[in-house]
């Protein structure tokens, strides 16, 4: 009996030390706090916006209101579907040595707008399948809440898969930041549409 009894405490305890190699507590909470908000950000931006605020255009060669949304969805879909591929594929920690940015830094860096970047011509508004700023934003909610869920439940380590991109090597988890950090970017466009003289007062 105390050998039955000496063979289960080491099972008890061998549980506690052979954790899931996923993320910890800290890193979940800043990933699904950042998500969150900048979700919030999106929606309270274009809230109670008339069909004319939502088209104005600052100028001929700047997006309107809609037309932000419609990148948000888009890029949304997008880079999830790089980062979901990243995860998928082997891992690769040895890469870790090329990864140049704190998770901050990768935060900050995609949020400001302070260096413009062309996007890829199907990232681009006019190219979507949106027809409509509600389809839009309908598809960004919808595919933030998936992301969402699946950082608050997966144990899948995100550190270990690492990925080079043209504009720097990041692995997994800065890649979902990414995407938080994204639609922030857009929703400081839209307010910088908002605040033009011109804008629509209905």
């Amino acid at each position: 009996m105390k050998k039955l009894s000496t063979l289960f405490m080491g099972l008890v305890l061998l549980s506690f030390a052979i954790k899931p190699a996923g993320l910890t507590d800290a890193e979940r909470t800043m990933a699904v706090d950042l998500l969150q908000q900048t979700e919030d950000g999106v929606i309270k931006a274009v809230a109670g916006l008339s069909e004319a605020q939502l088209n104005f255009k600052p100028a001929p060669d700047k997006w309107s209101v809609a037309e932000c949304v419609k990148h948000i969805a888009v890029t949304e879909g997008g880079l999830w579907q790089m980062t979901e591929g990243t995860i998928k594929a082997a891992p690769n920690p040895e890469k870790r040595a090329e990864i140049k940015a704190t998770d901050d830094q990768v935060v900050q860096m995609i949020e400001s707008r302070e260096h413009k970047v062309k996007t890829a011509p199907t990232m681009e508004p006019q190219n979507t399948e949106y027809k409509t700023m509600d389809d839009a934003l309908q598809s960004f909610k919808t595919n933030r809440g998936k992301l969402i869920e699946y950082v608050k439940t997966t144990n899948d380590d995100l550190r270990s898969h690492v990925a080079t991109l043209p504009f720097g090597t990041y692995d997994s988890y800065q890649l979902v930041l990414f995407i938080a950090a994204h639609s922030k970017r857009h929703t400081a466009q839209i307010e910088e549409v908002k605040a033009d003289p011109n804008f629509p007062k209905n």
